[in-house]
């Protein structure tokens, strides 16, 4: 069947000459406003160039906007009890971790330094909850919630701004009312701050833990920006897992010590895959960060409740309920897409069939953050029948494949043949809610909902990771529509 259509903000196809215009000025704005990346085929850390984005904001029903808004300090609350449930994380995992050897070496790290006694009990966590409008049900169904590296907080700040600018540009200002305010990067520098402040130091410093190599630098720096511009007395620091195998040490009260600067907070924009753990060293840096003093963002537990296995755990009969109630319950199940395990008992069994039988109808996912790792269509088939009778099945999970509706946009790439007008393209867009939470075992002092992001792909691509190369950075233009796929 095919996916139904929305109708795009403005009638296509624009005028050629008109158009020609724009895209230069559209190119031009992104360069001098920083929505850019690093080239990934001809890296030269001296230059940029702009990152993909699609020329129009894209058409979203303003209800199903707002209720993702509504629901993220609700989505905080839950990822923040589930990582602080040391049975039901080790229930869901416990099957995965004796398959997947990265999930294992992160649960080995929490089961240290839960017997050892955590160091530091406040948490900081800088989620985003990620969702594809639902053409069944013409509602929002997540994809995923991130508890670690949630990006482009930075980068799709701007995107609102450059949407308005093309807009103008092409003599359409009554539009702009349409497009939501976006404050994710001053509210997730924010919440970084807030925890900076709850470590009772005013001389240690925000640590980023990042790539060896950095493509998406701009919205990275636009955070270690944002935190000058809100305080400027405190200090950011970068650093690799590499270097703080070699430089980072505990302090006699088990303050995390790098270089002789005292950190505060530990903010992860890597450390979500294994390539980032090069050697045993890597992973020692990760254990002594854990031990420490430093409020991390995420700690170790809140990594693994971001897990989807934990996701798929949650999604079971009577879950939700653990830990959260009433309305809060009923709002969250109305998220949910179906979420199954393939764990070597009988309703594992059941959906090793269904993906067989109907493997167009699911997404295979194993426990990795970053994009491009996913299976689709037809080799969800080849993927299940080559592991259904092995172990290795249990580091996976099956997902209902959402049927999101498409749209015509405009999408411009860098690298496009110079003065070539991009085509139409139909293009699939998905929403990413920031929200911030701060706590401990027993208390939340803060929860948010901060900002959004939307990114959007081809509609023929699997996936639409930016970063990851495979979409393009995007925005919402909210539109009153009694059904999603009108």
């Amino acid at each position: 069947m095919d996916n139904p259509r929305m109708t795009p903000c403005l009638d296509l196809p624009i005028d050629q000459k008109l158009l020609e215009e724009v895209v230069e000025k559209a190119k031009d704005w992104a360069l001098m406003h920083g929505a850019c990346m690093r080239s990934k085929t001809n890296l030269n850390t001296d230059i940029l160039q702009f990152a993909p984005f699609v020329l129009l904001p894209s058409t979203f029903p303003r209800k199903e906007f707002e209720k993702a808004v509504a629901i993220q300090p609700i989505l905080n609350e839950l990822m923040h009890k589930v990582a602080h449930d040391y049975d039901f994380l080790s229930s869901s995992l416990k099957s995965t971790i004796t398959v997947d050897q990265f999930t294992k070496k992160l649960f080995e790290i929490y089961e240290t330094v839960r017997s050892e006694g955590i160091a530091q009990p406040t948490s900081l966590g800088l989620l985003r909850s990620d969702y594809l409008l639902n053409c069944d049900s013409g509602t929002v169904k997540q994809v995923e919630i991130n508890t670690i590296a949630s990006s482009f907080g930075g980068i799709s700040t701007h995107l609102g701004h450059f949407h308005r600018y093309v807009l103008q540009e092409l003599g359409r200002m009554d539009m702009i009312k349409n497009l939501p305010e976006n404050k994710a990067l001053q509210g997730l520098c924010g919440g970084m701050l807030e925890a900076w402040k709850i470590y009772k130091n005013n001389k240690a410093v925000i640590m980023f833990i990042v790539e060896d190599v950095t493509y998406n630098i701009c919205d990275q720096r636009f955070h270690e920006f944002e935190l000058r511009s809100q305080n400027p007395n405190v200090p950011v620091i970068r650093r690799n897992l590499t270097q703080l195998s070699q430089s980072a040490k505990l302090g006699s009260n088990k303050e995390l010590i790098v270089d002789g600067l005292e950190v505060a907070v530990i903010y992860f924009r890597a450390g979500y895959e294994p390539g980032h753990y090069h050697t045993e060293k890597e992973w020692d840096a990760r254990l002594l960060m854990e031990r420490s003093l430093a409020i991390k963002c995420p700690s170790i537990h809140y990594h693994l409740a971001g897990t989807k296995k934990v996701q798929q755990s949650l999604a079971r009969p009577g879950v939700l309920e653990k830990f959260l109630a009433g309305d809060k319950t009923s709002a969250v199940k109305e998220i949910f897409t179906g979420l199954y395990s393939l764990d070597k008992d009988e309703f594992g069994e059941k959906a090793i069939q269904m993906a067989i039988e109907n493997p167009s109808h699911f997404v295979l996912k194993p426990q990795r953050e970053g994009g491009g790792n996913n299976v689709y269509g037809e080799n969800v088939r080849s993927a299940v029948l080559s592991m259904k009778d092995t172990e290795e099945r249990s580091a996976w999970i099956l997902m209902e494949r959402i049927l999101p509706p498409l749209q015509h946009n405009y999408m411009v790439r860098p690298g496009d043949p110079k003065n070539a007008c991009p085509p139409i393209s139909e293009v699939v867009g998905e929403l990413g809610i920031f929200g911030v939470v701060i706590g401990d075992e027993n208390i939340i002092s803060t929860n948010k909902q901060v900002g959004h992001m939307l990114r959007t792909k081809l509609s023929t691509a699997d996936e639409g990771g930016v970063a990851a190369g495979l979409g393009a950075l995007d925005s919402p233009y909210l539109v009153d529509l009694s059904s999603c796929c009108e």
